[in-house]
Parts: structure tokens; sequence; C-alpha cells
């Protein structure tokens, strides 16, 4: 496992991180248990894999208990944990009490990484305000450093500005083969100035895996009706899927593992988190350790990519 460095000043992580939406109860599946999520990471540990990613907004708090039980088995000084303030706790005065909620259901007392979950849409909070709070709390030590999640440019820029003793050091973005609209503007922008980009679904809720297909759909509530999992959709992506195990094959990987992979070859800092419920799920996001793709293949998956023609309207 190769480690990398989040941002100019961030922490060090593993080139691959582990997130933890599944832990947030039920909601990814009748089987998702504790038990399961906690050998998940353990798994992950024991492979190299270092950055556990959560949420408030995960079960509402579940998510953070379950991580806090994993980190507290595991050893503070094993894991950076990276949670976020919900899009809704973004007034100023509410944040610090968001980050104290995080605090105590992952039995920390200071936050490796705090991102801001959205940009609030609703409530229009000042942005400034708010980052000048997570400054606040940074200055104080109960964060370590500041991240965002589902940024655009204009977020980032305005975000930054106000900023005057830290800057933050990532942006979480939904990012894959079968969603790549972040590369236009987000993905360019990050790796000029120096900002980690972490992947979330980075394998689409499992499409790039393979196994789901016309006669075979998930049912749980997260992924049950999505565009993506569409019948003309997952034909349109079993093609990529194709290419991906083709080029897998040479390295004995799944063609999972290629997908991943090949977001780790871009340009920037970038960290997929793709999620796992089980061991064995996380022992296979770890197997993307430890080899490359050469140019030529990771042109051959682009283009497969970009070759597709999806409707997710």
């Amino acid at each position: 496992m190769d480690y990398v460095t989040l941002g100019r000043n961030g922490p060090k992580v593993s080139e691959i991180g582990l997130g933890m939406w599944q832990a947030g109860g039920t909601a990814w599946g009748a089987d998702v248990r504790d038990e399961d999520c906690l050998a998940a990471m353990r798994r992950a540990h024991e492979l190299g894999i270092t950055l556990i990613d959560t949420a408030e907004g995960y079960g509402a708090g579940h998510s953070e208990e379950v991580v806090g039980r994993a980190v507290r088995d595991l050893g503070r000084d094993n894991v950076v944990v990276a949670t976020k303030i919900a899009g809704s706790h973004l007034r100023p005065e509410y944040v610090a009490r968001a980050c104290e909620g995080s605090l105590s259901r992952l039995g920390l007392s200071e936050i490796d990484i705090y991102q801001i979950h959205w940009p609030d849409p609703w409530d229009q909070a000042s942005l400034v305000k708010t980052m000048k709070a997570l400054e606040r709390l940074h200055h104080e030590g109960k964060i370590r450093h500041i991240g965002v999640s589902n940024f655009a440019v204009r977020d980032l820029e305005e975000a930054r500005s106000a900023l005057s003793r830290t800057d933050i050091v990532e942006n979480q973005v939904y990012w894959s083969l079968l969603h790549r609209t972040v590369e236009d503007e987000v993905v360019p922008y990050c790796a000029r100035e120096g900002i980690a980009v972490l992947a979330w679904s980075p394998l689409d809720k499992g499409v790039l895996t393979g196994k789901y297909h016309a006669g075979n759909k998930p049912s749980d509530d997260i992924r049950k009706g999505g565009k993506i999992f569409r019948d003309e959709n997952l034909a349109e992506a079993a093609r990529l899927v194709a290419v991906l195990r083709q080029i897998g094959a040479a390295y004995g990987k799944s063609g999972a593992q290629v997908a991943l992979r090949w977001l780790m070859q871009q340009a920037g800092t970038v960290v997929p988190i793709p999620g796992a419920k089980r061991a064995e799920q996380a022992e296979e996001n770890a197997g993307v350790a430890g080899w490359r793709m050469t140019d030529n293949e990771v042109r051959q998956v682009s283009e497969a990519s970009s070759a597709l023609e999806l409707d997710l309207f």
C-alpha cells in the first residue's frame, strides 16, 4: 500500500480509503450488520488502509458510532477519520454543536478531517461565516484539517477566501467512469491548486462490479429506482465492464479494481473511497494497491467510458 498527502499540508493517508455510508443502518440493505462493517474496517486496516470516511448524516449518526467502535479497536493513531457536517447544519451557530455531536459519537477528542457534506441550497447560510466557524474549531484543536464535499469551483474559491490560517485539503466528489462531469472544472482546479480529490461512489453503487443487470437489481432504499439501474444503462455499462475485465485479466485483477485504479492514475492526488459492508469487499478494494496500468490502458478505459450512451435524465 502506498500513501499520499492530502492537500499541501494535510494528513498522510492510504492511496485508497474506505467509505462507511453502509454502516448507517439498513438503508443499503437488510443484510447490513454492524459487526460485518466492523470486520470490513478491521480487514482494511490489516491491508494498510488508514482513511475511513463517514458523516453525521449516515443513519442519523449511526455510522459515526460504528466507526468510533472500530477506531477504539484499531488504535487511534492507526486511523485517519474523516466525517462531515450536514448541509442543514451550516449556520455558524450550529457548526460547533454539530462538531461536538460527531466527536461524541466517534469517541474522539479531535477529528482528522471535518468536511462540509454539501453546500447549503435551502437555508442559504453564509458560506464565509461557516468557514470561519470551521477555522475556529481548527484553532481550538477540535479538527485537524478542513475538507469539503460536492463543491464546485465557485464554492471552493469562496470557501478558501474565508480562511486565513489554513486551507482546504480535499474535496470529496461523485466521480466514477460512469459519472465524469467533475472532470470539466473541479478536478483540474483541485490538481492545479494542490487540493486532493476523494472520489465517492467510485464503482457507481456497484454497477462497475458487473454484478447487476436487467434480471438482478438492488432493492435497498439507497439504490432502488436509481437511474443508473435502468435496463438500458446497465446494458451500456456492461460494455465498459467487459473492457475493464479484459485489462484486469492481464494483472490478475477484477474489473472493479481496474475502475478504481483508473481514478488513482488521474492527474493530481485522487483517493477513491469505495464502501464495504463485509470484510471480503474491503479486501477486494485493497487489491488496487501495488500495481499500475500503462498509459495506453488508461487511455483505453477512458475511451470506452466516453463512448457510452447513458440516459440519466
